[in-house]
């Protein structure tokens, strides 16, 4: 399959629900940015999604919380975190792909994306390292289809099993064999 016209072509498109992760940190509106970093500390994340009525409509960060409050000396537990909360909330659809997701973290310049279903309710986030994550996943599945096309290589060289010179030898099973070998191989 050298000489194939068509390039090969892997599908890149992972669907959005793959990566995410299921129920993110959300807070409500009127809470205050200590009961935010705490549920952050209790969940192990770095943002929470605010909400209002249920649907989301800012997010907050430690980013938010070092340069908004802490660097400012405000009190964490005297500040709402719609004071220092990013507004318009910038989400993404559950039906669309990581793809989708990463051009719009570009776009916007943003590192997370909560994931939002039909109905505008949050369903998940998705973070850059997520997105990374089927990067490198992808890489590891050409490397190994690299290396699988390096063993079908035809070489010049030395038979490993009997010797001869050729100039057709094929790796089977980690060894180079000339026609003669692999041959005998296939009728035994």
């Amino acid at each position: 399959m050298k000489n194939s016209t068509n390039p090969i072509r892997f599908e890149t498109r992972v669907p959005l629900k793959e990566v995410m992760r299921r129920n993110p940190t959300t807070i409500q509106i009127e809470e205050s940015v200590a009961q935010a970093a705490r549920a952050m500390c209790r969940d192990e994340v770095g943002s929470c999604i605010v909400l209002q009525d249920n649907l989301p409509i800012g997010i907050v960060t430690e980013e938010d919380f070092n340069c908004k409050v802490v660097a400012k000396d405000k009190k964490p537990g005297t500040v709402r975190v719609s004071e220092v909360m990013s507004t318009p909330l910038i989400t993404v659809g559950s039906d669309k792909t990581v793809r989708d997701a990463a051009h719009m973290m570009i776009r916007n310049h943003v590192r997370r994306l909560p994931v939002v279903d039909e109905k505008n309710r949050v369903i998940g986030i998705v973070t850059v390292r997520d997105t990374l994550t089927v990067s490198t996943e992808i890489n590891e599945l050409m490397t190994d289809l690299i290396e699988i096309n390096r063993m079908e290589d035809v070489e010049v060289g030395m038979c490993s099993r009997c010797g001869t010179m050729s100039d057709d030898l094929r790796r089977i099973d980690n060894v180079m064999l000339c026609p003669s070998c692999r041959e005998e191989d296939f009728l035994q």
